[in-house]
């Protein structure tokens, strides 16, 4: 649609020091302020369409590890979903898939009155006090490598798609499914079972011809 209305939030963040700006599969990143870093390799502005084979992306962080101001550490994925299930929970987010990988986090979060950095933000902020609090990481020690970045979902079937695509992370690095009790699984909504078809979004999706003809 021309003005989309959004519906949900694919939001994505990664650990301290694992995806930096000049990492081979491009960033979002528009210029490296660390000389040393800067070193390391070309910025790409952007994700590359080419994949970069996983081999020369264990090589950069290799070499990356040897010049970073601080360890580059993965995460105990079950303490940070017991923090996310308490945000969760008490800030009433609507998830409908999370991806905890050892060095990043996939989230989709249904439109809330919270802006998309600032359920980021809570989360983020959570979490760096569980992990400190349990010894997990050192006070001083960066938890998040910086505010994340978001996309914005406009229809069900692109929600559809991104769970699919956040639920198929973990295994594609060989391990299993992930399943957390605070994701809740996709309806459809806006275009729930008896949604109502005089809505502002309903009259967006008709006006755009994305409504289903099925409906």
């Amino acid at each position: 649609m021309s003005n989309p209305i959004v519906i949900a939030h694919h939001l994505i963040w990664t650990a301290y020091g694992w995806w930096l700006g000049n990492d081979p599969r491009g960033s979002m990143s528009k210029h490296i302020d660390s000389p040393i870093i800067h070193d390391l390799g070309e910025l790409h502005y952007g994700r590359k369409r080419v994949q970069t084979a996983g081999q020369v992306i264990r090589e950069f962080y290799e070499e990356a590890a040897q010049l970073l101001k601080y360890e580059l550490l993965t995460f105990d994925t079950t303490a940070i979903a017991e923090v996310f299930d308490e945000v969760i929970e008490r800030e009433k987010y609507t998830c409908y898939a999370c991806a905890i990988m050892p060095d990043h986090v996939h989230m989709i979060i249904r439109k809330h009155k919270h802006q998309a950095e600032e359920m980021i933000e809570n989360l983020q902020t959570a979490s760096r006090l569980r992990l400190r609090s349990e010894g997990l990481r050192a006070s001083d020690h960066p938890t998040w490598g910086g505010p994340g970045w978001k996309v914005f979902l406009d229809h069900p079937s692109e929600v559809r798609r991104t769970i699919k695509y956040v639920e198929m992370n973990p295994i594609k690095i060989g391990k299993p499914a992930q399943m957390w009790p605070f994701v809740k699984v996709y309806d459809d909504w806006p275009l729930h079972p008896g949604h109502s078809e005089h809505s502002p979004y309903v009259k967006a999706l008709k006006a755009a011809g994305r409504y289903p003809h099925d409906r």
